[in-house]
């Protein structure tokens, strides 16, 4: 089978065979919460393909505010479980993604643009928004 006719969790399947630090749900859930971070940006922006490109900071931001929509005061162990850990892990998953053709990145996209950002356990057990920013 070819790249494809590989749905997304077949590709997901192959990376995890390679590098298997992360759970499956934390490729599903970076690639969700790329979607509604997209979605949430204004009408301008969302239709210009430039503009609509996410910074990793900004990508990081919109994981932690889904994470603790959905999971609550139970984010940080939910991403435990994954193997996520750092933002640099968030970074790492978005670069596999970019690898497997699943995301698109700039030429001036890297790793590094995942880090110098809120600790991610600390953002995920936040009680108060402001309070992740620390």
């Amino acid at each position: 089978m070819d790249t494809s006719e590989q749905t997304f969790w077949d590709l997901v399947d192959a990376l995890r065979e390679r590098d298997g630090r992360y759970r499956r749900e934390a490729y599903g859930f970076v690639v969700g919460a790329l979607g509604v971070a997209v979605g949430e940006l204004p009408a301008e922006r969302r239709a210009d393909p430039t503009r609509r490109h996410l910074a990793g900071q900004e990508l990081l931001a919109a994981i932690v505010r889904l994470a603790r929509c959905e999971f609550g005061l139970l984010a940080p162990t939910v991403f435990r479980e994954w193997g996520v850990l750092t933002a640099a892990d968030i970074g790492h998953i978005v670069f596999q993604l970019v690898e497997a053709r699943q995301l698109s990145a700039r030429p001036e996209d890297s790793l590094e643009d995942f880090l110098g950002g809120p600790d991610l356990m600390k953002a995920l057990s936040a009680s108060d928004p402001a309070s992740a920013r620390r």
